[in-house]
């Protein structure tokens, strides 16, 4: 049996440190503190030729559970369904109303801070809802 790795989820972006602040403030991440001899990332970005400033930044679980989430500059622009995304699990556990209620409380909160709000799928006897949605650059993802 091989041991458990530990992994990173790497976005493709146009502004790193925006994605990785929103999905901070949907997750519970936080960001890490600048490198040392440095006191804020803006500083320790000026230390770098313009062609690297600002093109990657990162955020992980502060409980150090969840993967750490890394966000890489790219110069295209997202142009087709993503082939992998997050489910975000606040209803992991509640059933129906309940379930509908809770996933559409979390959809206006992120909907407040810029994620696009995709479709509402309700339970249809086999499946329980869900809310599959957009993040601020256009990343699908659920909110399950």
């Amino acid at each position: 049996m091989s041991a458990i790795k530990q992994f990173q989820v790497t976005f493709d972006c146009a502004e790193p440190e925006r994605l990785a602040r929103f999905w901070c403030e949907v997750l519970g991440y936080v960001t890490p503190p600048p490198p040392e001899g440095f006191t804020t990332w803006e500083d320790f970005n000026r230390t770098l030729p313009p062609e690297k400033q600002d093109s990657w930044f990162a955020c992980s679980d502060p409980s150090g559970v969840g993967p750490r989430l890394y966000f890489q500059r790219i110069p295209e622009g997202k142009v087709v369904k993503n082939r992998v995304h997050l489910d975000v699990r606040v209803g992991t556990g509640l059933v129906g109303d309940e379930r509908l209620a809770t996933l559409e409380a979390e959809c206006a909160r992120l909907v407040a801070l810029g994620a696009t709000h995709v479709q509402t799928l309700y339970a249809d006897g086999e499946n329980e809802s869900c809310i599959p949605m957009l993040d601020i650059e256009g990343n699908e993802f659920c909110i399950d």
